[in-house]
């Protein structure tokens, strides 16, 4: 009895020694584990979101900021199809504004090289009313990408230089100098000036920011225009400004691509002395930038600094 029970230890220990010895035969499994963040390339899909000129009823283009997929062309490509009737992206479109391009405009080709981009369209581009809208629209969207900033419109591979229906002559290349909800006062033809400001449009409780280009004799500074505009009580097109009518700017300076403005006291709430409010910030960015390609604003009040903001912080 003894003998068959040492037998048995015996056999089992050397079933563990054998597992044992071929355990150790076996590869650690760290040692062929593979890097996932080296071995494998991902595709970032983030969204960003982007600026797109879209119509309200009272047939303004205004500034909506759109959550977009692409980059690059393809980015381009889907601008133009947001602004398109009935395309693919119809649902980003909020519901109190439209698009504006007609649903059958395809594109033929387009080319970007050294920040022009160039569109060929088929002729349903200017199968609109609203074609020099259509145009500003196409213009202020697509200028608005860091890589862009001019466009030359082809229809079937011609320049487009005139508009068939209103007659308007446009210039070969375009940019925001084309201007955008054109509103003119001229007293001659001599001295033109053209101002585009940002205002407030308030539909259904959504806020939007909308430009309008005025197109004047006016030869001050582009900066006292803004102030004194969008300080002026009596503004048409259903568009507000939340400035005080008292507003003045003191001084203001450009250093290292930043504008410092120096306002009186009549710039605050009211409610507290360093605060200004949000919809003043954003209406008199947006318009220096438009005005003078400055993405960078510090805002002073009577020497003191009291906000700063940039484009990209205004998305």
């Amino acid at each position: 009895m003894l003998k068959h029970i040492c037998k048995k230890k015996i056999i089992i220990s050397s079933t563990i020694l054998i597992l044992i010895f071929l355990l150790h035969q076996i590869p650690e499994k760290k040692k062929d584990k593979i890097n996932i963040k080296e071995e494998i390339n991902y595709v970032n899909y983030e969204m960003k979101t982007n600026e797109v000129y879209l119509l309200d009823n009272n047939n303004l283009l205004n500034r909506v900021m759109l959550a977009t997929s692409n980059q690059n062309i393809e980015l381009i490509k889907e601008l133009i199809g947001i602004l398109t009737c009935e395309s693919e992206y119809k649902d980003k479109i909020p519901n109190n504004l439209k698009c504006i391009i007609n649903k059958n405009t395809k594109i033929n080709d387009l080319e970007l090289n050294n920040k022009i981009l160039k569109l060929d369209f088929n002729e349903y581009l200017l199968d609109t009313e609203i074609e020099e809208k259509t145009i500003e629209s196409l213009v202020y969207t697509l200028t608005a990408l860091d890589d862009v900033d001019s466009i030359i419109i082809y229809i079937n591979g011609k320049i487009l230089t005139k508009l068939p229906k209103s007659n308007i002559t446009l210039p070969s290349t375009l940019n925001r100098n084309f201007g955008i909800n054109k509103k003119y006062n001229l007293l001659d033809t001599k001295n033109i000036n053209k101002t585009t400001i940002y205002y407030i449009n308030k539909i259904n409780n959504d806020i939007y920011y909308t430009p309008v280009t005025l197109i004047n004799n006016d030869s001050r500074d582009k900066i006292e225009i803004i102030i004194d505009e969008l300080s002026n009580k009596y503004i048409d097109n259903n568009l507000n400004s939340y400035l005080n009518s008292n507003t003045k700017v003191l001084n203001s300076r450009i250093e290292n691509n930043i504008m410092h403005i120096n306002f009186n006291e009549n710039i605050l709430t009211g409610f507290d002395e360093n605060n200004i409010l949000e919809e003043v910030i954003y209406t008199i960015s947006l318009s220096i930038n438009d005005n003078y390609g400055i993405k960078s604003v510090f805002f002073d009040v009577n020497n003191k600094e009291i906000a700063k903001t940039t484009i990209k912080s205004l998305e």
